[in-house]
């Protein structure tokens, strides 16, 4: 007897310039900030990260991951792991001298992406570094990519730099031996509100064999239907700048929270 595998709602927090906000991935750059374009900053709707976290403790929405994108972040992601403490993830600049921090300051897990590439380069000497000091178990990798034709390459630094690293069935086996977890962006279609990227979706459900959430696109609450059918239920969602928490017109907030609560285990017989 075994529990069949739902898909699920998974909350986020973004971070930039210290308020939580919802980007489009594709704006980000450092050589020019003026072309980012943001959906939301938060203001009228919740005013703190901590209200963000609150919220979420509300409705038991376990396992979401805050990420900070770019500098000037940490104090508003420490409000917000304060505010519901062990419950959260966290990304963004974690390495393997921080990681531990990140933790004591009330992290569940910590995610990572770009210490994993130096020069843009895949290091396996710094997966397996991280994770033998933070547990395999608190570790969740970070394989925010970019769709170049039908493969779909790593991307870091804010989704700017392209790796070396293919997310593929090789790759997710290889890294699933030191991790606990998969983090995936759509970097290409994140923020945009016009859809998910179902081939991408639909081959994570092939190739995972640990949790994995995929966040980018998620435009209508039917989107987690969507994805459970195409993973088979082992790939959960985030919802951004599509909900109304964010400003977003298209998805209720507690619509996704009424389709977690319905979607408790089932019996597979």
């Amino acid at each position: 007897m075994q529990f069949a595998r739902r898909s699920i709602f998974r909350p986020c927090i973004d971070l930039h310039d210290g308020q939580v906000k919802q980007i489009v991935g594709g704006t980000l750059s450092d050589t020019a900030p003026e072309n980012l374009k943001t959906n939301f900053v938060a203001r009228l709707v919740l005013d703190s990260p901590a209200d963000f976290s609150r919220l979420y403790k509300k409705h038991n929405l376990e396992g979401g991951h805050i990420i900070k994108l770019g500098p000037g972040n940490d104090p508003a992601a420490r409000e917000a792991l304060s505010a519901w403490s062990g419950k959260f993830q966290i990304g963004g600049g974690i390495d393997d001298e921080n990681a531990t921090e990140w933790l004591l300051a009330g992290a569940s897990k910590v995610i990572v992406t770009s210490y994993l590439f130096p020069n843009a380069q895949f290091s396996l000497e710094r997966l397996k570094k991280i994770s033998s000091k933070v547990g395999k178990d608190r570790l969740v990798v970070d394989l925010s990519c970019r769709r170049r034709g039908n493969r779909w390459i790593v991307a870091m630094n804010r989704w700017q730099v392209l790796t070396d690293m293919e997310v593929s069935e090789d790759t997710l086996n290889l890294l699933s031996e030191y991790c606990s977890e998969f983090l995936v962006h759509a970097a290409d279609v994140e923020g945009l509100c016009q859809g998910i990227d179902r081939d991408l979706v639909e081959s994570l459900g092939k190739w995972v064999q640990i949790p994995t959430t995929y966040a980018g696109g998620a435009k209508d609450i039917n989107d987690l239907d969507l994805v459970e059918r195409l993973s088979g239920g082992r790939v959960d969602l985030t919802y951004g700048s599509s909900l109304d928490i964010f400003g977003g017109t298209l998805v209720r907030f507690q619509s996704l929270v009424d389709r977690n609560i319905a979607r408790t285990p089932t019996l597979d017989y």
